[in-house]
């Protein structure tokens, strides 16, 4: 018998290739399932992306360090050791407030006065002058029937300018206290006549609940003789305080 040739072989093959294709068959197939993803991927030498990768623990956060307070009036080392330049840097001094709508309203009086008049705060109406309004008229007159006149008198504030609803709390913690004695201090009046509960406190005094606080201020080594009563504003909407306090001052200054 003739043996037929290699290309019949391979033209037979063909045929054959197209045949199957018209018919519709065009792939390998067998019976046996085949993992082709891990077979790439075991080629390229990489796990599978359906193997569950283990959770890598997470570093524990440090919690962000609490920035220092900032302190009102800033490095008590670099306050003014002499009143005249105190009273101007009290004045100018971004470190003492954050600013406010209301104006800086400066303190006045001389060093050594016979009585320091201390209040909170100045009173909305002042610009030029501390205690321009009422409390200023209602002062004035309890001064006059005290005998004492403007040039006896230094007259200032806690806060600087006026300020609805003050934290004094927050500013008793961050130093008003100490700059508050400081300026005291410096001032170095005969006597000390504070107009609001809340001063006491800054000045290391326990707040009473009387219509006076009687005590003293101790400063390095030093005592002057103090009194503490409510604020100006109490007396001017209170006959009975004002009374109170005129019977203090007698008690006081006798």
């Amino acid at each position: 018998m003739e043996q037929p040739t290699n290309n019949n072989l391979a033209d037979e093959f063909a045929a054959a290739l197209e045949w199957w294709k018209e018919a519709g068959v065009d792939s390998d197939f067998a019976d046996d399932a085949t993992d082709w993803l891990a077979e790439a991927d075991t080629l390229k030498g990489v796990s599978s992306p359906m193997q569950q990768i283990a959770p890598q623990p997470k570093k524990p956060i440090a919690p962000a360090a609490t920035p220092p307070a900032k302190r009102i009036g800033g490095d008590q080392a670099g306050w003014p050791a002499e009143l005249a330049a105190f009273q101007s840097w009290l004045l100018e001094s971004a470190d003492v407030d954050d600013g406010g709508a209301f104006p800086i309203v400066p303190m006045r009086g001389l060093k050594g006065s016979e009585l320091m008049v201390i209040v909170s705060e100045p009173e909305e109406s002042d610009r030029d002058h501390l205690l321009s309004g009422p409390q200023g008229n209602l002062l004035s007159g309890m001064m006059r029937a005290a005998c004492l006149d403007d040039s006896g008198l230094y007259l200032t504030s806690v806060l600087r300018r006026h300020t609805p609803m003050p934290d004094w709390s927050s500013m008793a913690e961050a130093g008003l206290g100490e700059l508050l004695s400081h300026h005291i201090a410096l001032a170095a009046p005969k006597r000390i006549l504070t107009f609001g509960r809340n001063i006491p406190a800054l000045l290391g005094n326990d707040t009473a609940q009387g219509a006076a606080i009687l005590h003293n201020f101790n400063h390095e080594g030093g005592s002057i003789p103090a009194m503490g009563v409510s604020s100006l504003a109490e007396l001017l909407r209170s006959a009975g305080r004002r009374e109170r306090f005129w019977q203090s001052w007698l008690g006081w200054t006798s």
